[in-house]
């Protein structure tokens, strides 16, 4: 570890801090609608959270790290936004009740921390005993940025598919048919059963950890610094719940997103496997600094952004102009 453990202690006791002021003051009292003014403020403090992280890791630890964390996080917070596509899927084809999606994205989120950080640290020690897995990595991430791109073109994107464990969930325990309250568990007739609340909070979760075999690689093409690798996916995730309400039905205008997404996750990929061979000794491989890395992946997701909001106005437009000839 290139950080101290006072470092690792203070990071995550903050982190802690501010998930439990954030439960104590989003989730006390009764259960409500997450309004989209409130999300605002939420993601706002989140993403200011990163910054100011980002900017004291520059003048403590250089400039170099602190364009490795931001690289990392605008990486991993661009995949966040791609995976609240599939939680969206799930929301719906489960009927999740608006005034507990909330809850449901917590805990899917907390989840993903633990399961993140489990990847990570089981990623760090492979990678410094086997170097020849950022050539697995790279071809992985080609791989997963081809098969993206297929999806989008059969529109495959807005399919859920039950993995096994959320089927054998389903087989395993009695089920009730409609949501009681917020409780995963409730006692009928003195038998125990679990409520479909139960059942999506398995599938958010389950599917965070299909998301973290894509974004675990693709930041370790960015920096191998353990510390970074995991601040910069818990900053991405902690404001994701909320990122969640504030994009609401922006999220079905992002139609470009996927493309962005496959491009900078191509992109990184074939950089892992031109600085594993720069780094064998092979002479015409070049090793691609972080700002290149940096610069490549922002500009990607501003086109991609831009370019899917501006399709959705022509398509509005088209769409009043049929209406009124119709009419």
């Amino acid at each position: 570890m290139s950080e101290p453990w006072w470092a690792w202690a203070v990071v995550i006791g903050g982190l802690l801090l501010v998930l439990a002021v954030d439960l104590w003051i989003v989730d006390r009292g009764e259960a409500r609608e997450f309004s989209m003014r409130q999300a605002g403020y939420w993601v706002s403090f989140y993403v200011a959270l990163a910054v100011i992280f980002g900017v004291i890791l520059w003048i403590t630890s250089g400039g170099v790290k602190a364009g490795e964390f931001f690289a990392g996080y605008i990486t991993e917070y661009s995949l966040s936004v791609d995976n609240l596509f599939v939680f969206f899927i799930i929301m719906s084809r489960f009927a999740v009740p608006r005034i507990y999606q909330h809850k449901v994205l917590l805990v899917g989120i907390l989840l993903a921390l633990v399961m993140r950080g489990i990847f990570i640290a089981l990623g760090a020690a492979a990678l410094e005993r086997f170097s020849w897995l950022f050539y697995v990595f790279g071809a992985f991430l080609v791989y997963t940025a081809i098969t993206i791109i297929r999806d989008h073109l059969r529109n495959d994107e807005d399919d859920f598919n039950e993995n096994i464990l959320l089927r054998w969930v389903r087989r395993a325990f009695p089920t009730t048919e409609t949501y009681v309250g917020s409780k995963i568990t409730v006692k009928i007739d003195g038998r125990r059963m679990v409520t479909p609340m139960l059942i999506v909070m398995i599938a958010i979760g389950s599917t965070d950890l299909l998301f973290a075999l894509d974004s675990i690689p693709a930041i370790f093409g960015l920096t191998t610094d353990p510390f970074i690798v995991f601040t910069a996916n818990a900053f991405a995730l902690m404001g994701l719940r909320q990122l969640y309400f504030l994009l609401g039905g922006l999220l079905q205008r992002l139609v470009y997103i996927s493309y962005g997404l496959a491009f900078i996750l191509g992109f990184i990929g074939v950089k892992l496997v031109l600085e594993a061979l720069h780094a064998s000794g092979v002479p015409w491989a070049p090793q691609i600094p972080i700002w290149v890395s940096l610069t490549v992946i922002g500009v990607t997701m501003v086109v991609t952004t831009v370019a899917s909001l501006v399709k959705a106005r022509v398509d509005a437009r088209k769409s009043e102009q049929t209406q009124s000839e119709q009419v």
